[in-house]
């Protein structure tokens, strides 16, 4: 890469304030540290966080079926804990963020801001006076369901399954957006299902994300988002972070070329040309570097198109390349997630 655009990289890196949207961050804490490792943040991931210029990581409660439902409270309210275990014996590294000035605060003192939310709200299961508990000790983002149903509504899988009819949201689902808006979180429509996005549409009152989900259009997988979808949550001056798992950039199957940072700039500019580049940040979902994740079959052959976190300039210089303004490059490294924050968080 020439002098010049490393450079003009650099330079945007250093002014941006930088969110990945989605990361399975405390669940690989908790797996790492059930085996005995500590200071896992630290160790494993600090250095890529600070190469790829991060300044927030929005980490998921991922809770696997394997846990549900007897243990589902226990498992999220275990890895919070342990995010802040963490803290504590990583000082002056990492900070948890619950406002946007606490993100603004981290960056100030090159501190990776940290952000909990819901990956699924399976541990709250139909008690909605838990979710104000959650909200206490720091949650901030509401995804309703992971790829499966429960008490909130039906999820969308990565592949075609077997299933009975479909719902959207239920009554539980509709309580979970009021009080989360009203507690000041925000909504993620990520492994929502198509009848449960569109309930969200008609009932969220605040901005609304899509923390990791890539454009249908491109690749045709139901965790991706529709034209239709696109533009809703525009309307609801909403962001949707771009996943870099190649399983929602493009074909994977047997025979084709391996994607690459092209590839998943395709998608950034289907949504731009869809709804605008307001509207467009980074949820990446990295899982080559967790421990022992990616096991189902629904993930055979799936790797992740950017090489981890320290690789953001490769999509950096894909933007430039692109013809992207500097400002407009900004808004997509982060401005657009701090805009939607400013409008949800209390």
């Amino acid at each position: 890469m020439k002098k010049s655009i490393m450079s003009h990289i650099e330079t945007l890196h250093r002014k941006a304030l930088t969110i990945n949207a989605h990361f399975d961050l405390a669940y690989d804490v908790a797996n790492r540290r059930d085996r005995g490792q500590k200071k896992v943040t630290e160790t494993n991931y600090l250095e890529q966080f600070r190469k790829g210029s991060f300044n927030l990581i929005v980490s998921s409660l991922f809770v696997h079926d394997y846990f549900l439902p007897e243990m589902g409270l226990r498992k999220a309210l275990n890895q919070i804990s342990l995010m802040f275990q963490e803290m504590e014996e990583s000082p002056g590294t990492m900070r948890m963020c619950r406002t946007p000035d606490d993100i603004r605060q981290a960056k100030k003192n090159d501190e990776i801001g940290i952000m909990l939310s819901f990956e699924g709200v399976d541990p709250l299961q139909n008690d909605i006076s838990l979710l104000r508990i959650f909200y206490e000790l720091g949650v901030r983002g509401v995804g309703l369901t992971w790829s499966r149903r429960n008490y909130a509504g039906d999820g969308s899988f990565f592949k075609t399954v077997r299933e009975g009819r479909k719902g959207g949201l239920t009554d539980f689902g509709v309580k979970v957006v009021e009080t989360a808006e009203s507690l000041g979180m925000f909504i993620d429509v990520s492994h929502l299902n198509d009848e449960g996005f569109w309930d969200v549409m008609k009932f969220a009152k605040k901005p609304v994300i899509a923390s990791h989900s890539n454009c249908r259009a491109l690749t045709d997988i139901m965790r991706n988002l529709d034209d239709r979808q696109i533009e809703a949550i525009a309307e609801k001056h909403g962001v949707i972070g771009i996943n870099a798992l190649s399983l929602f950039v493009g074909d994977t199957s047997e025979n084709k070329k391996r994607l690459t940072a092209e590839d998943l700039l395709n998608h950034i500019d289907h949504i731009v040309q869809t709804a605008g580049v307001e509207h467009v940040g980074l949820g990446f979902d990295f899982c080559d570097c967790l421990d022992n994740f990616l096991t189902s079959p629904a993930f055979i052959e799936t790797y992740d198109v950017l090489n981890g976190h320290h690789s953001l300039h490769e999509l950096t210089s894909g933007l430039i390349g692109r013809g992207y303004s500097d400002d407009d490059i900004l808004l997509i490294l982060g401005g657009n997630f701090m805009r939607v924050f400013e409008e949800t968080l209390t």
